[in-house]
């Protein structure tokens, strides 16, 4: 970790004017934000600190180290959906692709006047995004483009489908080859920038419940990693542990409303594809992206070692198995569906983790098994050999006459449907019935717990909601800071 940032072991007396909970996109931009407003800031993380390069990506250490649960939990369903969350200083920016979109300027529209957010202007929103990315050095990729990306764009400009590079918040050494880059996640910037501004970062530390009283919260009670218990002491605290754990803590604590009912996410649907000669890239993604039938269907592709490629053909394990020993030239691809579902998160007495359900609607359903299908014929039209969809039962498919007979296969009950994308839990807004929070994250019915993370976004954006995470963040914590927390 860079020297001149302290990181340091949760004790079980701390105090602080701000404590902001949680680490990842939220709660870095926050700190970083009220730090250099002057704030005592005090950020405590579940996880541990995990130096970027220290850990392989999207291996089984990293699993372990960087991801709640060991890298899989399940929202309970038909079909249940598999989520990943980070577990770790920087959250979620640590272990995910690093591709970024803006939040979409049509959907921030829509967002202020269904669910009333006052004072907002999404070009003000879009601006700070300007901000964001020269934060976080967005750009695309130097030099020549990976394989397993190539296979994206080649088919898809066979297809006449659009398509295109999609940026990654990195930092490359050459202007020519994309060797060497380094993400420039949490732990690279807005955290080191945080503590720079005098923020104390506490990790190994679990906010079990905040004690609160007529709406007011005081005190955190805490656990330790070594499992003693502990209490922080605030005047004010910003929530930011994600679309699943800010709900569950604030239940846990005794607050209600419109609080985890309107879980949102991105479902995906995978397959595996086999090309005659190797192309996998074990440690990365590709950077392109399909998005003709954006916002409703997207394509991209997925982290590809062998173990997760043998992930992708367990479904159909007994026909699919043999095709393993040819992983170097097979590569994992997704198709991303905008849901009209819903799910809700529920905290239980006694239970660590809460409960997450998730209901896909009949349309929700369509559009995977149409997206796998066309993900598919994108698949044979950039060269594939063969493609092994992820359900049971799902045959081989070697040519457009096995699309069809796929697409009648599949249902999405047998699919292994899982997501990355989490957010609206605690949507923001004036609409009390809606909205768990208002128009700049204070939780409604109290008068000094904030929610600052994705949990705010009322809807599913349609892309990678980190963007517009950070941007709302960064103006949430600003008007904290203009008013010093009072309601404006």
């Amino acid at each position: 970790m860079p020297p001149d940032v302290p990181v340091q072991r949760a004790t079980v007396a701390m105090d602080a004017e701000v404590l902001v909970i949680g680490s990842g996109a939220g709660g870095a931009t926050t700190a970083s934000v009220l730090a250099e407003a002057g704030f005592d800031v005090l950020v405590v993380e579940e996880g541990e600190w995990v130096e970027q390069g220290s850990v392989v990506p999207f291996s089984l250490e990293q699993m372990d180290r960087q991801y709640r649960a060991g890298g899989v939990t399940v929202a309970l369903g038909l079909p249940s959906i598999a989520y990943t969350e980070g577990r770790c200083a920087g959250g979620g920016t640590e272990v995910n692709s690093g591709l970024y979109w803006r939040p979409p300027g049509d959907v921030l529209e829509r967002w202020r006047d269904q669910f009333q957010i006052v004072d907002f202007d999404p070009a003000d929103l879009l601006a700070i995004a300007d901000e964001v990315e020269r934060d976080i050095s967005v750009c695309t990729a130097p030099g020549a483009y990976s394989e397993p990306s190539e296979v994206l764009r080649r088919g898809a400009d066979k297809l006449g489908w659009r398509n295109g590079e999609i940026p990654r918040w990195m930092s490359y050494p050459s202007a020519d080859d994309a060797a060497g880059g380094q993400r420039q996640s949490m732990t690279r910037t807005y955290l080191p920038r945080a503590m720079r501004a005098g923020a104390r970062l506490a990790v190994g530390c679990r906010v079990d419940r905040l004690v609160t009283r007529h709406g007011t919260a005081a005190s955190a009670l805490t656990t330790l990693a070594d499992g003693s218990k502990g209490t922080i002491t605030f005047r004010h605290v910003f929530v930011c542990g994600g679309a699943i754990q800010s709900p569950a803590l604030l239940q846990r604590s005794g607050i209600h409303g419109h609080i985890g009912r309107s879980l949102a996410v991105h479902p995906t649907v995978k397959l595996a594809a086999r090309f005659a000669d190797s192309l996998n890239v074990p440690d990365d993604v590709p950077v392109h992206q399909v998005k003709e039938f954006a916002p409703h269907l997207s394509f991209g592709g997925s982290a590809s070692n062998p173990g997760l490629v043998a992930l992708t053909l367990l479904d159909q394990w007994p026909t699919f198995r043999n095709a393993i020993t040819q992983w170097e030239q097979m590569s994992v691809y997704y198709a991303a569906i905008t849901s009209e579902g819903l799910g809700k998160v529920r905290s239980v007495p006694h239970m660590k983790d809460p409960i997450v359900t998730y209901g896909l609607t009949w349309r929700d359903r369509a559009l995977l098994r149409s997206g796998l299908a066309r993900l598919a014929l994108l698949m044979l039209e950039a060269g594939a050999l063969e493609v092994y969809p992820s359900f049971k039962g799902a045959p081989s498919v070697r040519n457009r006459r096995d699309v069809a007979t796929m697409q009648q296969a599949f249902s999405a009950t047998k699919a292994s449907v899982m997501t990355v994308h989490l957010c609206s839990t605690v949507p923001m807004g004036e609409l009390e019935g809606r909205t768990g929070a208002d128009s700049f994250g204070r939780v409604h019915g109290c008068t000094n717990i904030f929610v600052n993370d994705a949990s705010l976004l009322p809807t599913a954006p349609g892309v990678n909601p980190q963007a517009s995470v950070m941007a709302f963040a960064i103006r949430n914590a600003r008007r904290f800071a203009a008013t010093g927390g009072r309601r404006a």
